[in-house]
């Protein structure tokens, strides 16, 4: 298998010019450890980890070292460290040396870039240009996407599942933790929406996919500005395909 088999489509990024709070949220809101640091034109410059807000003076977590020693390290290593403990931008915090691959790297020459260099994802780059990310999430739904399959050869439902998911990661516009289950042809869809047009369009994805006989969706509403959600109408009788 290759990087463009397993990668993160639809990624969660953001500007060298961000404040070091908006990649926090981010972070916390899209609930992932680590975010690619995009340029203007789409162009890889860095990225922003967990890690990166270790050492921040905000909490006191900032480095302390013997003075001998910050003599002993000079000048420019202690601003280094000031940049990284005190920027508020997040071009002064983030990896600017990225470890990258393209979208044919083996899943093999993947794992050693992760283990070489002690890293949780890899960017997926075409050119300079950001195409994927393939982080240890993602072998870990390739293992059991590849273990389902051998624990329940010739079950329909397994296999609808797979290709609506597979549908579905395709759209930058499917949203972020949907649970999809299929049962005698019969797919129930749980999640969350802030877009109604979206959750026709899950509707759509998963009706397309050949063997499916209904669709069930409860997906919650939720107001973006507000945070306000609504629950889904279990109730109401769902349409057959």
């Amino acid at each position: 298998m290759r990087a463009h088999q397993i990668m993160t489509r639809k990624l969660v990024t953001v500007s060298p010019d961000a404040s070091i709070s908006e990649a926090a949220r981010l972070m916390i809101d899209y609930h992932v450890s680590g975010l690619p640091v995009v340029d203007a034109a789409g162009k890889l410059v860095g990225i922003v980890t967990e890690r990166d807000f270790l050492r921040r003076h905000e909490v006191g977590t900032q480095r302390r070292r013997p003075r001998w020693l910050e003599f002993v390290r000079g000048p420019s290593l202690q601003a280094i460290d000031y940049v990284r403990e005190a920027g508020r931008k997040v071009h002064e915090i983030m990896t600017r040396e990225v470890r990258t691959v393209t979208e044919e790297t083996g899943l093999a020459d993947i794992v050693e870039v992760m283990e070489k260099y002690h890293i949780k994802r890899v960017p997926v780059v075409q050119g300079d240009k950001l195409v994927g990310i393939v982080s240890r999430q993602n072998f870990v739904e390739a293992i059991a996407d590849v273990m389902h399959d051998v624990s329940d050869v010739g079950s329909s439902d397994a296999l609808i599942r797979r290709r609506i998911v597979a549908v579905l990661r395709h759209n930058e516009w499917t949203p972020f933790g949907l649970d999809v289950r299929v049962k005698d042809g019969v797919v129930d869809i749980d999640g969350f929406i802030t877009d109604e047009n979206v959750r026709r369009a899950i509707v759509v994805a998963a009706e397309n996919v050949t063997g499916v006989t209904r669709v069930n969706e409860h997906l919650c509403w939720v107001d973006p500005m507000s945070g306000v959600y609504f629950p889904p109408e279990t109730d109401l009788p769902q349409k057959p395909v």
